[in-house]
């Protein structure tokens, strides 16, 4: 594992583009020794808008404070005496407690500020990909991935897609346009029980149901269906092979606009609770060196595949089959997919 200090500074690199000199990597845990990353020609980012608050607020702020970034901070109004928000001089009260979600009013405020940039943070607006066009727009530098990224693996069936084709080993199963129930059913059957049924948009372990066996598939696809036209607006269902008692590891990513990427490590995020982690270790105990190196690879060409920026992670369940999935949050650089 590349030791933390290094691996921010590759962040910083990265996502930053304060050098206009390349930046190597060498380091034998690396699948490429030396590996070049970032070769920007551009004039580095001298002001940014943090559009988050709380822990990651201010860690972006430190960051981009360090590195000569001029920081503007948003807020709400019960937040008015929170860390973050007295955190810099240069701090706009966007007054009710929703208005952490207002896209306009947040890009309004970065261009009324005179901020080259803007920094999603994580949640809120970060997986967002109509927000990070909208940034696009209107001449920020969305500090994140592309917003065609965003939208491509935001929707899970669309991102296996992209996996598949570019030979990226996923977990066997049904991602079709065919959303009668029966027809699932009849996928289901193929697939071999048990399987899983997801929501195509959905995340946080919401929308996802275990169906042990046929006769009780299509009462678990309606409670998915439920949960998923409530939390995410849609009901459109992936179903595929469950796998009982996964290790399921996770590759961090960085990638440039350059068409470079690079896995730094990976952990072990096997103990879950209702799909959620609640254990990270890094790196991972027991894991034989060339399936890490093989996952790292894999990784890589994941990242490559979607044309993804910044940090990532990317998500693989068992060692005989993957299931890849870049997830798109920047401050604790995850993408979910």
């Amino acid at each position: 594992m590349i030791p933390s200090s290094r691996s921010r500074a590759i962040a910083r690199a990265l996502l930053v583009a304060q050098s206009s000199r390349p930046i190597f990597i060498t380091s034998s845990r690396v699948p490429t020794t030396t590996r070049l990353l970032s070769t920007s020609s551009q004039s580095p980012i001298t002001s940014v808008l943090i559009a988050n608050r709380g822990e990651i607020a201010l860690r972006v702020g430190r960051t981009a404070s360090t590195l000569g970034v001029r920081c503007t901070t948003i807020y709400t109004d019960p937040d008015a005496h929170s860390q973050h928000a007295l955190s810099s001089p240069l701090a706009v009260n966007l007054g009710a407690a929703n208005a952490y979600l207002d896209g306009e009013r947040i890009i309004s405020v970065a261009k009324e500020q005179g901020c080259e940039a803007l920094h999603p943070g994580y949640g809120f607006l970060s997986e967002n990909s109509a927000f990070a066009k909208r940034c696009v727009e209107e001449g920020l530098v969305f500090i994140g991935p592309p917003w065609k990224a965003i939208e491509a693996m935001g929707n899970k069936s669309r991102s296996k897609e992209i996996m598949i084709n570019a030979g990226v080993p996923c977990i066997p199963g049904y991602h079709g346009a065919n959303q009668d129930p029966k027809y699932l059913l009849e996928e289901a059957k193929k697939i071999g029980f048990p399987v899983m049924v997801k929501a195509v948009k959905g995340g946080g372990g919401k929308g996802m149901r275990i169906a042990m066996d046929e006769q009780e598939f299509l009462e678990k696809l309606e409670s998915a269906k439920s949960e998923g036209r409530n939390s995410f607006g849609d009901d459109e269902m992936l179903v595929e092979k469950y796998i009982s008692t996964p290790r399921h590891i996770e590759v961090q990513v960085f990638a440039d606009k350059h068409g470079n990427a690079v896995a730094l490590g990976e952990r072990d995020c096997s103990l879950q609770r209702r799909h959620q982690k609640v254990i990270e270790e890094a790196p991972a105990p027991n894991l034989v060196e060339d399936i890490r190196q093989d996952l790292w690879e894999k990784a890589r060409a994941a990242a490559l595949a979607v044309g993804y920026e910044g940090a990532g992670t990317v998500e693989c369940k068992d060692f005989s089959i993957y299931k890849l999935c870049l997830t798109t949050n920047n401050g604790t650089s995850h993408l979910r997919q």
